[in-house]
C-alpha cells in the first residue's frame, strides 16, 4: 500500500492545506458552482485567486490562458468544467515534480540538507530520520550546524527520542569536519543513511555558499559519488522569496529536490505551482503538520485534490 493511499493520509493533507483550500478551492468553487455560464470575467477573477494564493505570474499565466483557450472553444459549460479543466492542467504543471529520490548502491547513502535559518530544517531532518527509521534503515545524524547551539540540541533531541546517533562537535567546530566524522562512524556502524544538518545562515552571505561548497567536497573525498542527494528545505509562507533562495542554493551546491516545509501555516500554498513552474526541481516532501507523519512525499495528484477540494473528507 503507498503512502498517498494508507487511511487518513489524504485527509491530513488536506487539513495542512485548508487555510489555502479555503482561500483558493473554496474561492474558485464559489466563484464558479452553480453559474450557468462562464465569461472572461470569471476567469479574471479566477486569476486574482490564483495570484493571491501565490502560484506566481508564470504558473497562474499557464493556467489563466488554457482556461480561455477552453472558453474559446466552448468547453467550459459549468462550473464542473472548470474544476476539471485546472485540476488537469495543475496536475500536467505538477506531475514532473513528482520524482521518486535516488536509491544509491553505495552505503552509507548521504543526505545534505540546506535551508536558511527558521525554515524548519532541523525538524524536518528529525521527522525524515523518524520516516526512514520506520522503513527499517539505520540512521546516523551529524550535527553539522556548529554555529546555532540550539539547533545541534535540537537534532540531538530528536535523536534520543528516536533512538538513533547524532554525531557533534563543540560549537563553532568545523562543519566539514563534524560531517566527516558522521561518516567515518556510520561507515564503521554499518548504518544505512547518513543525514547531514548544515548552517541556515541567510543564503545571500557568501561564506555560507563556500562552507557549503567545502562540506561537499570533504564529502566527495569520504565517497566521490556523495552526498547522494542534496535537499533544500523551503519556508511555503516566504512565497516568492522561497523562489530566490531554491535559485541561489540550486547555483551554488547543486539542490537535487525540495521540501516545502509550514504548508500548514499559510494561506500561500499555491506557491508550490510557482516552484514546480518555474524551477522545475523535484518536490521530494511536503511538510503539513506538526506530527513526523506529516511530512510526506509529494504526490501531485494528491496536492491538487487537496488544494481543490471543496470539503476536507477524503473522496
Amino acid at each position: 500500500m503507498t503512502d498517498s493511499s494508507r487511511p487518513g493520509l489524504l485527509a491530513r493533507l488536506r487539513q495542512g492545506l485548508s487555510r489555502t483550500r479555503e482561500r483558493l478551492g473554496g474561492g474558485i468553487a464559489d466563484l464558479v458552482l452553480g453559474r450557468r455560464s462562464i465569461d472572461a470575467l470569471t476567469v479574471e477573477e479566477i486569476e486574482t485567486l490564483l495570484l493571491g494564493a501565490d502560484a506566481g505570474v508564470q504558473a497562474t499565466t499557464a493556467l489563466i490562458d488554457d482556461l480561455n483557450d477552453r472558453l474559446a472553444r466552448h468547453e467550459l459549460a459549468d462550473g464542473e468544467a472548470v474544476l476539471a479543466a485546472l485540476k488537469a492542467r495543475m496536475l500536467a504543471l505538477l506531475a514532473p515534480c513528482e520524482v521518486a529520490a535516488p536509491d544509491h548502491a553505495a552505503r552509507p547513502h548521504v543526505i545534505l540538507m540546506a535551508g536558511v535559518n527558521g525554515a524548519g530544517k532541523t525538524t524536518t531532518i528529525g521527522k525524515l530520520a523518524q520516516r526512514l527509521k520506520g522503513e527499517g534503515k539505520q540512521v546516523v545524524l551529524a550535527a553539522g550546524d556548529t554555529f546555532r547551539a540550539a539547533a545541534v540540541e535540537q537534532l540531538k533531541v530528536w535523536g534520543e527520542r528516536l533512538g538513533v546517533p547524532v554525531i557533534s562537535q563543540q560549537p563553532g567546530a568545523d562543519p566539514a569536519a563534524v560531517i566527516y566524522d558522521a561518516l567515518l562512524a556510520a561507515r564503521s556502524r554499518g548504518a544505512d543513511v547518513v543525514i547531514a544538518d548544515t548552517s541556515g545562515r541567510l543564503h545571500t552571505q557568501a561564506g555560507l555558499m563556500d562552507e557549503l561548497r567545502k562540506i561537499r567536497r570533504v564529502m566527495g573525498k569520504f565517497d566521490p559519488t556523495a552526498p547522494h542527494e542534496t535537499l533544500l528545505v523551503l519556508d511555503a509562507g516566504n512565497g516568492q522569496n522561497a523562489l530566490v533562495q531554491a535559485r541561489q542554493f540550486r547555483e551554488a551546491i547543486g539542490v537535487t529536490g525540495l521540501v516545502l516545509s509550514k504548508l500548514d501555516g499559510t494561506a500561500k500554498g499555491g506557491v508550490v505551482l510557482a516552484i514546480a513552474s518555474q524551477l522545475g526541481l523535484p518536490i521530494r516532501y511536503l511538510g503539513v503538520g506538526e506530527a513526523a507523519e506529516d511530512l510526506r512525499p509529494f504526490v501531485a495528484r494528491d496536492f491538487v485534490d487537496a488544494l481543490l477540494s471543496r470539503d476536507s473528507t477524503p473522496e
